[in-house]
């Protein structure tokens, strides 16, 4: 029987999770970050995220020492409940990571289009309002082909991909914000809230859910680690991601909220880029931020297509949905046919166009915060040392506040008919194909 082939170390792992968690919302959606907080609500609902988020890390760092498998919470949750609530546990999740795959391939094309006016012409259709354009739709299926083909081919042309683009984004990320540093002024900052400090960071704490998901991808790859790779990495891996990428949300908005006012930002197009434009007064900052802003679309289109495809193999592999997705492949030992599942399903997402932004980052939120919840509390109900299932109290604790604040009315920002519209779709697709197995 062919096999995943164990090829990740603990660079490659960070890389992975790293690269799955930062892509280009720091450029797309600043603009949304600094309305919903203002520069210092931003900046503490991210640093905030990535501090209560280490009990749900060092959970599934505990996890994967003790359950390595690519199904991840669905395998975690099957320990503990019936075999439906685990199928769909893992369903929901899944939906975290597949559903940033056509948002990075439809981003991909408004990127493009700001450095290249004419990528907007040939206009096929609208969705919400929103055009779909024929030349930023071919720009998505070429990046989504080549993607297909990096994973199909083997998880060491992924993982050098991904390392590659995460050194290039780190590389130049240090040069933005020296530049903020010494171009930008304190003044901008005011007022430091958009409105009272607590639900500043409230709206903004709603969304870290799917701007944080990424760093328990890393059992999504257990069985895919070299032979000599200790157990103990994967929760350094897991920390690395979980830090640092807090701290790259964090200092991304105080750049921009300290080069220029952030108030004149609201309802821009890329405010990342246009701030630093009208503060240097020159383009290459431009060039220098989409740059970054591509590197980081594709480490994160990767990241989430291969984890997507780790989880759908597994589930085939358990036989809850059609076993053909369990398939690997005898040459290039990889998940092939559930590599061709996510590129179709990728390529339908692309379609709906720019309409698809916004809604997905609530959405992705919703289904993070109940893995992570499941996870936690299958780890609870399974563990009996008192430290960890302390530990593991404040996980439940967390995850199930973060989940909460997206399903509950009562919170500002929680979610609307169509993003429960778009729920109901996702489980109404995973219970057909569950039913077809």
């Amino acid at each position: 029987m062919p096999a995943l082939a164990r090829k990740l170390r603990l660079h490659d792992y960070f890389a992975l999770a790293f690269g799955t968690m930062i892509g280009i919302g720091w450029l797309v959606l600043m603009d949304d970050w600094l309305g919903r907080g203002g520069p210092l609500g931003a900046i503490l609902g991210f640093a905030l995220g990535g501090i209560i988020l280490l009990p749900v890390g060092y959970v599934y760092g505990q996890w994967v020492l003790r359950l390595p498998d690519a199904a991840g919470e669905a395998a975690y949750t099957a320990q503990v409940f019936p075999p439906i609530v685990s199928y769909f546990t893992g369903w929901i999740m899944l939906l975290a990571y597949f559903i940033v795959c056509p948002w990075e391939a439809v981003a991909l094309g408004k990127i493009s289009a700001y450095i290249f006016p004419s990528l907007n012409s040939f206009e096929l259709y609208r969705v919400a309002g929103q055009p779909v354009f024929l030349p930023r739709l071919i720009l998505g299926i070429a990046i989504t082909t080549f993607l297909a083909v990096l994973n199909y081919r083997g998880i060491r042309l992924s993982a050098n991909f991904q390392k590659t683009m995460t050194s290039a984004i780190l590389l130049l990320f240090v040069v933005i914000v020296g530049v903020s540093a010494t171009r930008g002024a304190s003044a901008n900052f005011h007022p430091v809230f958009r409105a009272t400090p607590l639900v500043s960071i409230l709206l903004t704490l709603q969304i870290v859910p799917y701007f944080m998901t990424g760093f328990e991808s890393v059992p999504k790859y257990a069985e895919e680690a070299n032979p000599d790779f200790r157990g103990k990495s994967y929760m350094r891996a897991i920390a690395l991601a979980l830090g640092i990428g807090a701290f790259f949300y964090a200092l991304a908005i105080a750049a921009v909220a300290y080069i220029a006012p952030w108030q004149s930002l609201l309802g821009k197009r890329f405010a990342t880029a246009i701030a630093f434009e009208g503060a240097l007064g020159a383009r290459w900052p431009v060039s220098l931020i989409f740059t970054m802003g591509l590197f980081g679309l594709f480490q994160c289109f990767n990241g989430n297509f291969a984890a997507s495809t780790r989880l759908l193999f597994a589930f085939g592999r358990r036989g809850t949905i059609a076993a053909r997705f369990g398939v690997i492949h005898e040459r290039f030992s990889t998940p092939s046919v559930a590599v061709m599942g996510v590129t179709v399903g990728t390529l339908l997402g692309l379609f709906l166009g720019d309409a698809l932004l916004v809604p997905v980052t609530e959405v992705g939120s919703m289904a993070s915060a109940f893995g992570w919840l499941a996870a936690c509390l299958s780890f609870w109900l399974v563990e009996q040392r008192p430290r960890l299932r302390a530990i593991t109290g404040l996980g439940i604790v967390i995850s199930l506040l973060l989940l909460l604040m997206k399903l509950l009315p009562i919170f500002p920002g929680h979610f609307t008919p169509a993003e429960w519209a778009a729920l109901g779709v996702w489980l109404a697709i995973g219970m057909l194909l569950h039913r077809s197995s």
